[in-house]
């Protein structure tokens, strides 16, 4: 087990889902907000870039790392308040995303069952807005805590000042590798309501009595059929965000093709599954060197032996600029590329 020491080009080949061979010029893992606090004087002596991660489910490595990874072990559960009707629960960064949610619908806590089994950590859930079935985690977070890594200064950041979009946030911009989450606040809801519209999940529930674990049960076991097990083949889940269009590019690309699937958003606008347009575009399997679409869904890329970073970013690329000539539709990746 790697403690808490500061270790110095340290392969990365473990600590990202796609299995992308990268070295870091320094990796701290740490388990407490002390143990970051008293490396932080000597980080910051090295002047170089850092990259707070989790279990990098969520990261492409185009190169080695010439920084310092900051990997989360901070780890726990505390209720800070609880009525009759819901609780607010202050969750360390480090933990697991999926065990999170495994604890919530155990103890039934309504709210995340919708976002089982989705790779990465809680510190990441506020980075990348992560959602899934109708679920966004903005809708749970009350506030997210994070130390400031040039001073070292604690701060406490409310639901609306992470300022939150679809899939991002303000700290996959303004803020990005500024701040190193290590708590997360959600107020999960005692009398859950039942989110099954969105995708078949009603469907699957085959007209039985919705339940948060039943729901945890069917999304886990779609999204098992859909995605590959990272283990086995490296990737990084969904490589594409959906896209947003207005609902008058819709209605034009729906005269030359009646078959495309939308879902609403508002008044103005629509969203368009990915993995349906990279489909459509007869992507599905297709190699480029190590990497490759997974030839059951076409959302997801993966690594097929020994892929490099460019690998899948030249891939990424192919598929970006196919979709866009045919639709008018251009994807972008849910993936950070790190260079």
């Amino acid at each position: 087990m790697i403690n808490d020491t500061l270790h110095k080009d340290f392969q990365l080949k473990d600590y990202n889902t796609f299995s992308i061979e990268a070295l870091a010029k320094y990796f701290l893992p740490y388990t407490s907000e002390k143990t970051l606090l008293k490396f932080l004087p000597e980080i910051n002596e090295f002047q170089l870039e850092t990259l707070m991660i989790g279990e990098g489910s969520n990261l492409l490595f185009l190169n080695h790392f010439d920084g310092i990874v900051l990997y989360s072990q901070i780890k726990g559960f505390e209720i800070v308040e609880e009525n009759k009707d819901y609780i607010i629960v202050k969750v360390g960064g480090g933990v697991i995303w999926d065990d999170f949610v495994a604890w919530a619908v155990e103890k039934g806590y309504g709210g995340l069952e919708n976002l089982s089994i989705i790779p990465g950590t809680v510190g990441a859930s506020p980075i990348q807005n992560i959602g899934a079935y109708g679920v966004e985690v903005q809708d749970l977070i009350v506030e997210t805590e994070g130390i400031e890594l040039n001073t070292g200064k604690k701060r406490v950041f409310s639901n609306k000042e992470c300022r939150f979009a679809y899939r991002d946030s303000i700290f996959k911009n303004e803020l990005k590798g500024k701040y190193a989450m290590t708590y997360v606040t959600y107020r999960l809801s005692k009398h859950p309501e039942f989110n099954t519209t969105y995708g078949n999940i009603s469907k699957l529930l085959d007209s039985r009595k919705p339940s948060l674990k039943l729901i945890r049960q069917v999304i886990t076991e779609v999204r098992n059929s859909k995605l590959p097990d990272h283990k086995i083949l490296g990737n990084a889940g969904s490589f594409f965000k959906n896209p947003y269009i207005s609902i008058e590019q819709y209605d034009k690309l729906k005269k030359q093709y009646p078959e495309i699937p939308h879902y609403p958003i508002n008044n103005t606008t629509v969203k368009v599954p990915a993995g349906w347009l990279i489909d459509q575009c007869g992507l599905k399997g297709k190699k480029h060197n190590g990497a490759a679409v997974h030839k059951d869904q076409a959302l997801v890329l993966i690594n097929i032996g020994d892929a490099t970073g460019q690998d899948v970013a030249e891939l990424a690329a192919i598929i970006v600029n196919q979709v866009e000539d045919k639709y008018g539709i251009t994807l972008k990746p849910e993936v950070n590329f790190i260079s």
